[in-house]
């Protein structure tokens, strides 16, 4: 019997596309069931801060509401004179309401103009400092937190969110306030002027009410779906920009353009769906009011024709009409108002995520002066996505002051774990990291890291100059002290080429350097924090032979009086260690000199003989 083909063996199957935009769907019926309103009230310290351009609004909100009302009041004085017998005869009293409706529209006109400016004014400003304080937190979660997060939907909530948010802030608020205040005026003043006709109105409420919040329950969830939906597709999409040259070496660009794709085409029938029953909901809404306002408006007109005051139907209509283009409109912006509260939870998801690794109540502080002294004891650790395979096992190291020592063994033993325990990234589960004799867990990890200067593999730049990036080792620093780093990395030469020197723009994380370049800069960046405690990990891998010699100089100038640890797969870099500690499966299994390691013809023995032997 032939084997089925592929076609067969993937019948019935959804495809990767599918796959994604199911689990995208899944995630999103999980979440949408939390959302509600009172997410908003995130909002009010916000506000709160700039309470006197908030107070201003407020002021020109009624000034302007209380004009649009007075120009009914205008209205009726105006018909009330003109249906009075002799009007005719006296034309000058004409000119007078007409001027009165003139002042009442510049009124309005001004007060309109102030309204919008401090109202626009404040969601600028409110969100603006939102956008400061969400991605401050934001530099505050450790790497635990990016394991199960990506970064797209972070920066998703940072900006897409905070868009809707701003338009909730900055405009929607704005109109609800005014049409609520423009609602509660105008029943008012349709209770002086007619309490029958007023009545009947307000038996339409209930009618209009009750269809529109049970429509903007479901607009809620669907833009809460939306949401999540786009916020997963950016997030995909980052990563493969992330990846571009990958994406592009292995020729995947249609099929992550497809996955993408896939996760917008799913927002946007999502999207689709609000849409709907956003039309529905304000045509049901709309058809409502105003049938009610016709049919109320039938008996006001009935009641006229017995007692003759045509003004006073004039303004029942006026103010009809206002009170349910006001109704209207805070049917529309409820949608607004649900879709801001469904970002703003997610915001607050975010702003409610606190960091595991995080300075104690009462932290101990490091000796003064440092000694540079590292010592982990017994210590077990497994990343929180893997529980059940610890990257280290009992792991027992200490690093006398001003001792280079070098980690080596092969990969995934566990070395580069070592420097984020020690740089407190993560906490081991049993066991102690010290520094200096202080248990790291007493210790602010901002004090911990400031006594560490880091060199990795792929040590990241940023875009800006290469001054910028070299200063960034240490604020405050001179030129002359930067520049003297350069040397020390021997970066100088290169630099010296560039168009502009060290004040040329490197690109986006200096991809217009080689990857050597990146890390000699990297090198001068970490020489410039002169810290006590030098942690390079694989520092020279990306130099050719002749810059790796150069640089390697200028390391071992930097590791005087420096307590320095190595990791290196290259086992010629680490022939000066004073010693060398050999990991295996995040064990210890060998430790001594070079020399005293080949000589007992272990782990490290076997790896010295493959590469200085294929050298």
């Amino acid at each position: 019997m032939s084997e089925p083909g592929p076609e067969a063996s993937t019948a019935g199957r959804p495809t990767e596309g599918q796959a994604l935009v199911h689990t995208l769907a899944e995630a999103a019926a999980r979440r949408g069931k939390s959302r509600n309103i009172g997410a908003l009230r995130r909002l009010a310290p916000f506000v709160a801060a700039h309470w006197g351009d908030a107070a201003l609004a407020g002021v020109f909100l009624v000034v302007s509401s209380s004009a649009t009302l007075g120009l009914s009041g205008a209205v009726r004085l105006l018909v009330d004179h003109l249906t009075r017998p002799g009007a005719a005869a006296n034309p000058a009293g004409v000119d007078r309401w007409f001027l009165l409706l003139g002042l009442v529209a510049l009124t309005l006109g001004v007060a309109s103009a102030a309204r919008y400016f401090f109202v626009t004014k404040l969601g600028e400003r409110v969100t603006a400092d939102l956008r400061k304080r969400l991605y401050q937190h934001i530099l505050t979660l450790d790497p635990a937190f990016f394991l199960k997060t990506r970064t797209g939907e972070v920066l998703s909530r940072l900006t897409t969110d905070i868009q809707i948010v701003e338009t909730l802030v900055g405009t929607s608020v704005s109109v609800a306030l005014r049409n609520l205040v423009m609602l509660v005026g105008a029943l008012g003043l349709m209770v002086v002027v007619s309490a029958r006709l007023t009545g009947l109105v307000l038996l339409l409420i209930p009618v209009i009410i009750v269809p529109m919040f049970l429509f903007g329950r479901r607009v809620r969830k669907l833009t809460t779906s939306t949401q999540d939906q786009f916020a997963a597709a950016v997030g995909y999409a980052g990563e493969n920009l992330d990846a571009l040259e990958t994406v592009q070496a292995f020729g995947r660009e249609g099929l992550a353009a497809q996955r993408f794709g896939a996760a917008v085409d799913a927002a946007f029938r999502t999207s689709l769906r609000r849409m709907r029953a956003r039309a529905f909901m304000t045509a049901m809404v709309i058809a409502l009011v105003f049938g009610g306002i016709v049919g109320v408006f039938w008996l006001g007109v009935h009641q006229t024709l017995r007692d003759h005051q045509w003004g006073t139907l004039f303004q029942f209509a006026i103010l009809s009409v206002m009170a349910a283009s006001s109704v209207g409109q805070l049917g529309e912006t409820w949608g607004d108002v649900q879709k801001a509260a469904g970002a703003m939870e997610r915001i607050g998801d975010l702003m409610d995520a606190r960091p595991g690794i995080a300075a104690p109540a009462r932290a101990t502080p490091l000796p003064v002066p440092p000694r540079g002294e590292l010592a982990m004891e017994g210590v077990t650790f497994a990343y929180p996505g893997r529980p059940d395979l610890p990257a280290v096992r009992d792991f027992t190291l200490h690093v006398r002051p001003g001792e280079r020592v070098a980690l080596v063994g092969p990969s995934g033993a566990g070395k580069s774990t070592v420097f984020r325990l020690m740089l407190r990234f993560y906490d081991p589960q049993s066991g102690r990291v010290l520094l200096d004799g202080v248990d790291l867990r007493e210790a602010d990890p901002a004090e911990v890291r400031a006594r560490m200067a880091l060199v990795a593999q792929e040590s990241p730049l940023f875009s800006g100059t290469a001054m910028e990036n070299v200063h960034f080792g240490r604020e405050g620093a001179s030129e002359a002290e930067v520049r003297a780093a350069v040397r020390a990395a021997q970066a100088e030469g290169f630099l010296a080429n560039l168009p502009q020197g060290m004040a040329t723009e490197v690109g986006d994380r200096a991809r217009s350097l080689s990857g050597g370049q990146r890390q000699r800069l990297a090198i001068a960046r970490a020489l410039l924090r002169e810290a006590p405690v030098l942690l390079l990990d694989e520092a020279t891998s990306a130099l050719d032979a002749e810059n790796e010699h150069l640089v390697q100089r200028a390391l071992d100038e930097a590791m005087k009086g420096r307590t320095t640890l190595v990791i290196a797969h290259r086992l010629a870099t680490v022939l000066k260690a004073d010693r060398i500690v050999v990991m295996d499966e995040g064990r210890v299994v060998e430790e001594g000199t070079h020399h005293e390691l080949v000589a007992r013809a272990g782990l490290y023995a076997r790896l010295a003989a493959l590469q200085f032997e294929a050298a």
